[in-house]
């Protein structure tokens, strides 16, 4: 069955306060455990934040470690889940269903399967 990335992206000025988080927290944990229940569940994890990031670039062969993402935006990659469904439609509608998808969004992308070689 086809595998696709749902990558879930929000700006952390719209997470929910601290009264708030263990709320966030367990609606959170229902949604990964619908995802084990249903089948689809290949594996996820949350990020942390972009101030634990670093990005790597190699040009002319010096390699470059910078803090931080790649880029500024509000919003950032904050987890992810791999799910293994039939068609993209399927996808779309997990992903259709994660909590913060009031205030974030998931990008929803296959993932490429190479052809076994000897």
């Amino acid at each position: 069955m086809p595998q696709y990335m749902l990558l879930i992206y929000g700006d952390p000025a719209d997470a929910p306060p601290a009264d708030q988080q263990e709320a966030q927290y367990a609606e959170w944990l229902n949604y990964t455990n619908a995802l084990v229940a249903s089948g689809a569940m290949v594996s996820g994890a949350p990020l942390e934040g972009t101030d634990a990031a670093q990005t790597v670039r190699v040009r002319g062969g010096d390699t470059k470690v910078t803090d931080g993402p790649f880029t500024e935006t509000k919003e950032i990659l904050g987890g992810y889940y791999l799910v293994d469904v039939p068609t993209i439609e399927d996808a779309v509608s997990l992903a259709a269903k994660m909590p913060n998808i009031e205030t974030g969004s998931v990008e929803v992308r296959p993932v490429v399967v190479f052809p076994e070689t000897g």
